[in-house]
């Protein structure tokens, strides 16, 4: 049993609902959820004129590889109505993979550890708050002190 870390994020219609539904999705298909952040209201990062997001970070327990793991990702977001227009835009559901194990992986469609994991705010708020031990597998730093470290300052709120 593999641990893998996903960025469940959406800002298009009922952001909540479609962080709920990839979950359950995620769960049926993927792999259970062993643990969950709190909810996140975030601005958007990459691109700035578009609604906040709603962001969570999951744990999951899954059997499948990274490739295959990307590919039941990919499936889930297509089901929840995801479009890929432009790049950082706004959408009904994104879901990246964060962290698998402590494996790095570099391929032409996977990067793990996620590239800009330990430069954004919203991932590192959330992936802290269930795992404040874990340590950046390439980096060799603990995500705390790279949250700690962090120029990023968009607008990043824990909703209650």
């Amino acid at each position: 049993m593999n641990i893998a870390y996903l960025l469940l994020g959406s800002n298009l219609g009922n952001s909540i609902k479609y962080l709920s539904d990839a979950s359950k999705l995620i769960t049926q298909r993927l792999g259970a959820v062993t643990s969950a952040s709190s909810l996140y209201q975030t601005a958007s990062w990459g691109k700035n004129d578009q609604p906040d997001f709603i962001n969570q970070v999951i744990a999951i327990g899954t059997e499948l590889g990274p490739s295959d793991l990307l590919k039941g990702v990919l499936s889930i977001e297509l089901a929840l109505g995801r479009e890929r227009k432009e790049k950082w835009g706004s959408r009904t559901i994104d879901i990246d993979i964060l962290l698998y194990g402590d494996q790095i992986v570099n391929e032409s469609d996977l990067k793990i550890p996620h590239p800009f994991l330990h430069e954004r705010r919203f991932c590192l708020e959330p992936l802290c708050e269930i795992a404040p031990k874990l340590v950046h597998p390439s980096l060799n730093r603990p995500f705390v002190d790279l949250l700690n470290d962090l120029s990023d300052s968009l607008f990043v709120k824990k909703l209650s």
